[in-house]
């Protein structure tokens, strides 16, 4: 199995680089949708979203409940699922700190639209892959060594 730092490390570098994640509630009605994720920090949670009070999941999460977010890294090179708790806040720090022109164009009343809803991802349990499909990778399979075995330090399950 891969070391667990690396992988959270990888995966925080991931969600602050490439910010684009499927977001939704962990029950079986909900279809997760791209969002846009924001972190303060190098790594770690809370992970925070703008959606409107329109959206399914601005419209449904009215108490903390469990959430699943997905990630692809843009060079497919880390990819997870993590388990967590979605809340609604309307803490006015931290939309003041993370506002910025980007999610000012969705919102005509600006930080104070009726419509804005901020959400927090609490991370808990998640399983991240590391791309495992390189040359090396390949060559070997050519050479008759069983990718499998080296794909195994690439992947691992942790407590983020």
């Amino acid at each position: 199995m891969a070391d667990a730092s690396e992988l959270k490390q990888k995966f925080w570098d991931a969600v602050k680089d490439d910010r684009t994640v499927m977001l939704g509630l962990a029950d079986a009605n909900s279809h997760p949708r791209p969002m846009t994720a924001m972190i303060e920090g190098d790594e770690g949670g809370p992970v925070w979203f703008f959606t409107g009070t329109s959206t399914e999941l601005g419209a449904g999460v009215s108490a903390p409940a469990p959430a699943l977010l997905t990630l692809s890294s843009k060079g497919h090179d880390v990819f997870a699922t993590v388990h967590g708790t979605l809340s609604r806040t309307h803490d006015r720090a931290v939309i003041d700190r993370l506002w910025n022109p980007f999610i000012a164009a969705w919102y005509e009343g600006g930080k104070d639209d009726p419509t804005l809803v901020l959400l927090r991802f609490d991370p808990a349990d998640a399983e991240i892959w590391l791309e495992g499909s390189s040359l090396v990778a390949g060559v070997k399979a050519m050479l008759g060594v069983d990718p499998k075995k080296d794909y195994q330090d690439n992947v691992g399950q942790v407590r983020l």
